[in-house]
């Protein structure tokens, strides 16, 4: 069981008050010591579109670095991949959806215009590749997305030579039956996958259980404290929380009282409706 903790990123960048940098990187060092194998640390996209993460750099430079854990960012395009290698990023993230709507409203681009962007990020990138697939089960503005969609942008990610592809449901609306068809469809892949589900509506701890014990899938993103949210996907709340899924599933080897500890830090730099739940 891999669990990749994005509160950092996910979780921070829709908050509205500024979060002071060295409350950022000590989340990042209370979580590096949790046993999560990844921690996605910053975007370094243009400050003036997320300009919560405008200290991506700060926040890179000042973190320490845990053994054996992966500290990963997400990029939009060649200038941010630049910006992540100077700052010595372990890997790197770029981002399209199954919605066309979605995609225009979120960066400006068609599904097909994102995925030409990633080429030369994903050729010149010297570090592995994650791609996300956003609102992969339901689409805040399309409605229900069908499987298929989904499957043809995995297509065309696997075929640019991504390493990793994120599988996400971004306003927290899937239910396990739509993970099922949706997975029936996907798997085997041709690279892994992980699932990224929110939890709008209660679902995602039993999405997770399906899509590991019936189709082995074996990681997921989540954040500490289940914050995070989406400007871009109007009604969705935050990320499934780390401590769900530590507490729900066996062999994740974290450390659910160390996560505690991490949502707890940052809790106060959070809105009131936003703060990790004791």
């Amino acid at each position: 069981m891999r669990i990749v903790e994005v509160g950092p990123r996910d979780g921070l960048q829709n908050e509205q008050a500024v979060i002071p940098t060295e409350a950022k990187v000590a989340f990042v060092d209370a979580l590096g010591a949790t046993g999560v194998s990844e921690i996605e640390v910053s975007s370094f996209v243009s400050p003036k579109w997320v300009p919560q993460l405008a200290d991506a750099e700060e926040v890179f430079r000042r973190i320490r670095r845990a053994k054996g854990v992966v500290y990963s960012a997400l990029v939009p395009n060649e200038q941010g991949l630049e910006r992540a290698r100077a700052a010595k990023a372990d890997k790197v993230a770029v981002f399209t959806a199954a919605s066309e709507t979605f995609n225009r409203k979120n960066i400006n681009a068609s599904i097909a215009e994102s995925i030409e962007r990633f080429r030369p990020v994903v050729k010149a990138a010297g570090v592995p590749v994650r791609a996300y697939v956003s609102t992969a089960f339901w689409c805040p503005y399309e409605g229900k997305i069908a499987p298929a969609a989904v499957v043809d942008v995995v297509r065309r990610l696997v075929d640019l030579g991504v390493n990793e592809i994120s599988i996400g449901d971004t306003i927290g609306k899937a239910v396990p039956d739509e993970v099922r068809a949706l997975l029936k469809m996907l798997l085997p892949s041709a690279v892994p996958l992980a699932l990224h589900f929110h939890d709008t509506y209660g679902h995602a701890v039993e999405n997770t259980v399906c899509a590991w014990m019936e189709f082995g899938v074996d990681a997921f993103d989540s954040s500490a404290g289940g914050l995070g949210g989406c400007p871009y996907a109007p009604g969705a709340s935050g990320n499934v929380a780390t401590e769900a899924l530590v507490a729900a599933l066996p062999g994740t080897g974290v450390d659910l009282e160390a996560v505690r500890r991490a949502a707890a830090l940052i809790a106060p730099h959070v809105g009131p409706s936003r703060r990790p739940k004791a």
